[in-house]
């Protein structure tokens, strides 16, 4: 149990599933590098990259499927796969092109 019920609590919007191919720019260092997102959510993703990033690093998130840019920062590294990682949003969007958005992410997503 531990941290568990934590995390719930800052959970800000359903995840879904989505697989996604992404590409990731650097907003203050030289960094570009394809991945594809594993998780999706308005505030953010877990994403695999093909370079590995660290914690705290600004990108630029350009989702191929829907040609929508978002700046982001590195939020988490997963400790046994360092491609995989998770990232949160400047501004909740939907940039990843779920179609059918769970409720609660409405009132957000920009449309």
């Amino acid at each position: 149990m531990g941290a568990e019920p934590g995390v719930r609590e800052q959970r800000r919007s359903t995840r879904v599933r989505m697989k996604v191919e992404i590409k990731a720019h650097g907003v203050n260092e030289p960094l570009s590098c394809e991945g594809e997102t594993v998780i999706v959510n308005l505030h953010g993703a877990l994403i695999s990259t093909a370079i590995p990033l660290r914690v705290g690093m600004r990108i630029e998130i350009h989702v191929i499927l829907t040609d929508k840019r978002a700046t982001a920062q590195v939020v988490y590294l997963d400790p046994d796969r360092s491609r995989l990682c998770g990232i949160g949003l400047e501004k909740p969007n939907n940039i990843w092109g779920v179609s059918l958005p769970p409720d609660d992410w409405e009132d957000d997503s920009g449309r």
